[in-house]
C-alpha cells in the first residue's frame, strides 16, 4: 500500500480521505485544490507490462516502484515485465508516467484455460484392461503409424519436448524414464521455479498430453509418439486448468533459453476466446505472448498448438459468444479477423485440428484455411468408435492421485485415462515434430515445414451429415470445409505421419 507522510494535526483539524485539512476554511479549500489525490487501493493484482521496443530500462522499473508497484520478473529480451500492485489505477498511472509503456494489463481476468471434453465417463469408457500392456487400446498411435516408426527411430534423448501445460506427474512409470528434471519448471506466477513439487501436475491435463508425446516403452501401460525423447514439464496452469499470461510468457522464454526444441500447447487464451487488438488489455496480452513465442521460434523452438473445440471457423470468425468466461454472464460480441485465438493464431505456430478413428475431423474441432496446418487423432466419442476400445477417446497417462470414476482404465501402480479434444491432437503432432528433430534436423522452420510436407493428405468429407448438429458454438454457423486435398480447413496439409518422419 502506498504510504503517506504523517502530518501533525492541530486540535480540531478535520481528516478527510487521508488529507489533513487544518486552519481556516479558506486554507482547507486551498489545500484540497493543490494536493495530489491519494491513490485508490484495492486487491493486489499482477500486471503484464509491455514496453515499446525489446528492452526494459532501469528508469522504467523505477517508474513502477515510484507508483508503489513491485517488480516480480522481467523479460528484457522482449520488452516485458511482470509487476504487482494494489493500486486500482496502476495500469493507467504507469502508462501516464512512463512514455515507454505500450500497455499494462491486469492478468487476473485474463487467464488461459484448457477447454476439452476432457475425460470419459463410466458409461462410455472401455472395459478394464486384463493385461498391464495397454498399447492395444491406442488406436491413435496405429493411425499415425507410430509403432512402425519406433522400429526405425523411437526418438533421440538429445531432443527435448517442453509440454507447456498443467505440469506432469514425474513419478508416473511411463513418464519417469523420460523426464528431464534439469529443464522442467513451474512458471506459475511468472517466475521460474524448478522445485519438483512446484511443477507436479495437480490437474491431470498435462500428464495426459505428456504421455501422448513421449510415454516410455516399459512393457506396461502405453507408449507415446516419441518414446525415446526427453520431456520437460513446463507448468503454466494451476489445478483448475487456468493459465495466466505471465505464466505463458515465462514458459516460452524458458523454452527459448533452455535448449528445448519443441513445445506443445494444448490451451488457448481466456477469458477472451478471441483477443481483439482494438482493446488495450487484449492487445497488450496478445503482443506480449506474440513476442515470447517469436523469441522462442528464433531460438530454435517449434511451437505446436491445439486449434480449439468450438466447431468454429477461425479463418472467418464473426462472433465471440463465450467471452469473458470469468464473468457470470458472457456478452456476445461481433468480431472480425482483427481478433485472434492465442497461441494458435500467432504467426509461425503450427495449428492442429482433431480427427477420430475414421480419419474424419472430430465434430467439436475448430478449423480454418490457413489456420489449420495439420490434423491428428484427438478422438470422437460420438461418430468414430474403434472396435477395440468401445469409445472414441484417446488413452494416455494420468496422475494416480487424481483418478476417479471417470478414469476407468487404471493400470498397475499407475493411472490412465480416456480424453478427447484438440488438446489430445496437438501432442501427437508435437511428438512427430520431435521424431523429425531426432533425425538430425535442427532448424525450427525446417521441422515445421517437414511436419506438413510429410503429412498424409486428406480431402474434405463428402458426407457432412455428422456436422449438421454441431454448428459453431460461437456464431451458430454451420461447419464448412473449404479447400482441396492437402490444403483445406479441416485437415490442413493432412494427418501427421510418424513413420514418414523417421524416413520410413
Amino acid at each position: 500500500m502506498r504510504t503517506m507522510k504523517r502530518l501533525a494535526a492541530p486540535i480540531g483539524a478535520l481528516v478527510v480521505a487521508g488529507l489533513c485539512l487544518a486552519g481556516s476554511p479558506a486554507m482547507a479549500a486551498q489545500t484540497a485544490r493543490t494536493a495530489a489525490p491519494a491513490a485508490v487501493t484495492g486487491a493486489q493484482q499482477t500486471y503484464l507490462v509491455l514496453y515499446n521496443g525489446n528492452s526494459v530500462s532501469s528508469s522504467s522499473l523505477a517508474a513502477v516502484t515510484a507508483l508503489g508497484g513491485t517488480v516480480v520478473n522481467t523479460f528484457p529480451q522482449i520488452g516485458v515485465a511482470v509487476v504487482s500492485s494494489n493500486r486500482a489505477d496502476f495500469g493507467s498511472a504507469l502508462k501516464g508516467k512512463d512514455k515507454n509503456v505500450a500497455g499494462a494489463a491486469a492478468t487476473a481476468r485474463l487467464g488461459v484455460q484448457v477447454h476439452d471434453d476432457a475425460v470419459g465417463t463410466t458409461a462410455d469408457a472401455a472395459p478394464q484392461a486384463a493385461a498391464a500392456d495397454l498399447t492395444g487400446l491406442q488406436w491413435d498411435m496405429d493411425q499415425i503409424k507410430a509403432p512402425q516408426a519406433h522400429a526405425i527411430n523411437p526418438g533421440s534423448a538429445n531432443v527435448v519436448v517442453g509440454d507447456i501445460d498443467t505440469g506432469l506427474d514425474w513419478s508416473h512409470p511411463n513418464l519417469a524414464p523420460n523426464v528431464d528434471f534439469s529443464r522442467s519448471v513451474s512458471c506459475v506466477g511468472g517466475v521460474p521455479n524448478q522445485d519438483r513439487a512446484a511443477w507436479m501436475d495437480d490437474n491431470g491435463h498435462g500428464t495426459h498430453t505428456a504421455g501422448t508425446i513421449a510415454a516410455a516403452s516399459t512393457g506396461s501401460g502405453i507408449v507415446g509418439v516419441a518414446p525415446g525423447v526427453k520431456l520437460a514439464g513446463i507448468k503454466a496452469g494451476n489445478a483448475d486448468g487456468y493459465f495466466f499470461p505471465e505464466a505463458v510468457v515465462c514458459s516460452f522464454m524458458w523454452a527459448a533459453t533452455h535448449g528445448i526444441q519443441v513445445t506443445n500447447n494444448s490451451y488457448f487464451a481466456d477469458p477472451w476466446l478471441y483477443n481483439c487488438k482494438n482493446d488495450p488489455d487484449q492487445r497488450a496480452i496478445w503482443e506480449a505472448e506474440r513476442r515470447a513465442i517469436k523469441f522462442a521460434q528464433n531460438n530454435g523452438v517449434v511451437v505446436v498448438s491445439a486449434e480449439g473445440n468450438e466447431s468454429d471457423d477461425l479463418a472467418h470468425p464473426t462472433m465471440d459468444s463465450t467471452s469473458p468466461d470469468t464473468d457470470p454472464a458472457p456478452v456476445p460480441r461481433e468480431i472480425t479477423n482483427a481478433c485472434a485465438v492465442v497461441p494458435v493464431e500467432v504467426p509461425g505456430v503450427i495449428g492442429v485440428t482433431a480427427n477420430g478413428y475414421n480419419m474424419v475431423k472430430s465434430y467439436y474441432s475448430s478449423y480454418g484455411v490457413g489456420v489449420a496446418d495439420v490434423v491428428a487423432p484427438g478422438g470422437d466419442r460420438r461418430f468414430q468408435i474403434p472396435p477395440s476400445t468401445g469409445n472414441g477417446r484417446v488413452l494416455s497417462t494420468w496422475p494416480i492421485d487424481l483418478m476417479d470414476e471417470t478414469c476407468a482404465v487404471p493400470g498397475p501402480a499407475a493411472g490412465y485415462c480416456w480424453a478427447q479434444g484438440t488438446s489430445m491432437a496437438s501432442p501427437h503432432a508435437a511428438g512427430v515434430a520431435a521424431l523429425i528433430a531426432s533425425t538430425g534436423v535442427t532448424n525450427a522452420n525446417k521441422i515445421a515445414s517437414m511436419l506438413q510436407q510429410q503429412a498424409d493428405p486428406i480431402a474434405c468429407p463428402t458426407d457432412m451429415s455428422n456436422f449438421v448438429s454441431f454448428p459453431s458454438t460461437q456464431s451458430g454457423a454451420p461447419q464448412v470445409c473449404q479447400g482441396g486435398i492437402g490444403n483445406n480447413g479441416f485437415n490442413g496439409a493432412g494427418q501427421v505421419n510418424a513413420l514418414t518422419a523417421v524416413g520410413g
